[in-house]
């Protein structure tokens, strides 16, 4: 007799539970479907965030029904609606901490064309709607937020203090987010000869992965001070000048003819070596101690791509000058030696 009571909420509370997760599986569905028609990155997100959480809010939702339904003590009611309360809200406050992050995640790579987003952007996004979320819940628990935001200004203000070369760490990240003189996989170089690809900024310092696949730690701070050439910007393409010589007995046309010529056959078999903008020699620097000294302007596709197709290019155009007669002459020095004249009755 004494589980009689219970029995209508029970029954509306799972009723309820089971209409919710319907509700779930449908919009799940639905939300799969899409995914699978190759939908936006977004749909793709949301679907993945809401999965788990939806069953912890058809459960609560079940639960604070039979709740109401239910004739149990006011004191242990509130205290289980408080509970329901605060686990929406950490829930709600979760998921949408990873959607954010995520979402931040799929347009930082949609506007970089396919280049990743730092871990920075990443965090911060997760820390405005955890702290958001904690404040919302700090508030429904009966606490009085105002005191704490006073408390969190003034003891903020000691903090910034203390730690300023951490803090100036964090907004050169921020300025470096925004401004965006650097991105994920742009290849750059520091003014203190640091060079690399840019593998992560984070909100004390930048990660750059070397050629030889070693790692460098720089302080955002440090990269907002210094002078940054970055081989993306605008592009990744750029332009390499091969030095090469001749001797004085060769004809100017005939070298330029010649190294032309062997570079566009190696268009093509050559990785990295681009047809546009074509190939082209121009005598320069020109006359040189004991060679005439041209320039082969070529197109690469990128600042790494410029080694391999040097080292291709010495090779075809080397046994390409010895095909033609062309030779490459050795540095020529001239020394006269003189003997001091001899003064005096014996010279």
């Amino acid at each position: 007799m004494r589980l009689a009571p219970l029995v209508t909420p029970v029954l509306v509370g799972l009723g309820l539970a089971a209409l919710a997760l319907a509700v779930r599986s449908l919009v799940l569905t639905q939300l799969g479907a899409r995914v699978r028609r190759g939908g936006a990155d977004s749909v793709q997100v949301l679907h993945r965030a809401l999965r788990l959480p939806s069953l912890l809010w058809s459960a609560v939702l079940g639960v604070y029904a039979g709740t109401e339904m239910a004739t149990l003590p006011a004191r242990l009611t509130s205290r289980l609606e408080l509970l329901l309360h605060a686990l929406i809200i950490v829930s709600v406050t979760v998921t949408a901490a990873n959607l954010v992050a995520a979402l931040v995640t799929r347009f930082g790579e949609r506007r970089t064309m396919a280049v990743g987003v730092t871990g920075l952007a990443q965090t911060g996004a997760r820390v405005a709607i955890l702290t958001v979320g904690a404040l919302i819940l700090l508030d429904d628990l009966g606490v009085a937020i105002t005191p704490i935001l006073t408390a969190l200004g003034v003891g903020g203000l000691a903090v910034a203090l203390a730690l300023q070369d951490t803090l100036s760490n964090l907004f050169a990240g921020v300025h470096l987010l925004a401004d965006r003189p650097i991105r994920i996989g742009d290849f750059v170089r520091l003014d203190g000869g640091i060079e690399g690809f840019v593998d992560d900024i984070g909100w004390r310092s930048t990660r750059i992965r070397m050629l030889p696949n070693n790692m460098v730690i720089v302080p955002n701070a440090t990269i907002a001070r210094s002078a940054i050439t970055n081989f993306h910007m605008p592009q990744p393409r750029m332009s390499l000048l091969l030095p090469i010589s001749a001797s004085y007995a060769s004809d100017p046309d005939h070298v330029e003819q010649v190294v032309v010529d062997e570079t566009v056959k190696a268009i093509g078999q050559v990785p990295g070596l681009l047809a546009e903008p074509a190939p082209f020699v121009r005598f320069i620097p020109g006359f040189g101690d004991s060679a005439l000294q041209f320039t082969l302007i070529c197109a690469v596709a990128s600042y790494p791509d410029q080694f391999p197709v040097q080292h291709e290019l010495r090779k075809r155009i080397f046994r390409r000058f010895r095909r033609e007669g062309i030779e490459i002459p050795f540095p020529v020095r001239t020394v006269e030696i003189r003997r001091p004249e001899r003064k005096g009755p014996g010279a």
